[in-house]
């Protein structure tokens, strides 16, 4: 971009944030077409925490952070962290040192979020967003953001059974049906389960599954929009993989299949690209609604 417009950008977004609660209540759609245009990295830090209400719970909870820190924690949660620490972005300069800050501050954010809900305790997906928090924001501002995804963008994905996210996965599969019917009857017929190819991509919130400047921009729509957004970029994946006869035709088996899914080009995930897909989708929230609820009547 520009070095003006850019400014401009980030001028728009300063003046919201002085005037928070108004924007978001009388003028949400704008500060929606803002987060769609990409927030500026300048400003990205400071707009998630408005945008997912972590500044407030924070600004509520002064000193929770650190007390948590304090108490022992469960010693098997722990333990688990600690093996995880550096199979986060391990090429990226906070966390490819074993006792470097970044893995210090990464085992203190999950400790926490494990004394924070015990009832969930810890769970892999987890460690990889609060890496990318990290990259972001201080420890005790990273925590709070964590808290927010988990408890309120992505209620019991982190829970031992999975079924949030099993729950999610028919969904996706309804979605698929109408809007893509050939997508649909080529899963069907290859046995191909929603659980196989969506539980990284939501649970993880395609940290792992995307080029780096696509996965900011995805959690720029995120923090505004919420779950439906990995709905609508799940469904932009499969039309970018398997979205034509040529496509479906190289895939005779399920291997291949799941290797097409697995595989997308990266010129094909491009930011512009993705978010371009994103807006094209002709898949309402109303529609997303009534899938949900036809998936929790079964």
């Amino acid at each position: 971009l520009p070095p003006e417009i850019l400014r401009k950008r980030e001028l728009k977004w300063l003046d919201m944030m002085e005037n928070w609660e108004k924007w978001m209540s009388k003028r949400f759609k704008k500060v929606k077409d803002r987060c769609r245009k990409g927030i500026p990295s300048s400003i990205r830090p400071r707009a998630w925490q408005y945008l997912c209400g972590s500044k407030f719970m924070l600004d509520h909870n002064r000193g929770r952070y650190d007390h948590y820190l304090s108490l022992p924690g469960d010693p098997k949660c722990l333990d688990d962290i600690q093996k995880d620490l550096d199979r986060q972005f391990p090429q990226h300069e906070m966390f490819k040192n074993k006792d470097g800050y970044g893995q210090e501050d990464l085992f203190f954010v999950l400790k926490a979020y494990s004394i924070h809900r015990p009832e969930e305790g810890y769970c892999q997906a987890q460690a990889p967003l609060a890496a990318l928090l990290l990259m972001h924001m201080p420890a005790e501002q990273a925590f709070w953001c964590l808290v927010s995804l988990c408890d309120k963008y992505l209620p019991g994905y982190y829970s031992p059974g999975l079924e949030a996210v099993q729950l999610d996965g028919e969904v996706l599969y309804g979605l698929i049906k109408r809007t893509y019917p050939p997508i649909y009857k080529l899963l069907k017929k290859q046995r191909v389960e929603p659980i196989m190819y969506m539980t990284e991509w939501f649970m993880c919130v395609y940290t792992r599954s995307l080029p780096w400047s696509s996965v900011l921009r995805i959690w720029d729509v995120f923090f505004c929009e919420g779950v439906k957004i990995l709905f609508r970029v799940a469904l932009v994946l499969f039309k970018v993989a398997l979205g034509s006869s040529e496509k479906i035709a190289e895939c005779p088996s399920f291997y291949e299949t799941m290797e097409k899914l697995r595989n997308i080009p990266a010129s094909e995930l491009e930011e512009d690209v993705i978010m371009r897909e994103l807006t094209k989708l002709s898949i309402t929230e109303r529609e997303m609604e009534r899938e949900h609820q036809k998936q929790l009547a079964k």
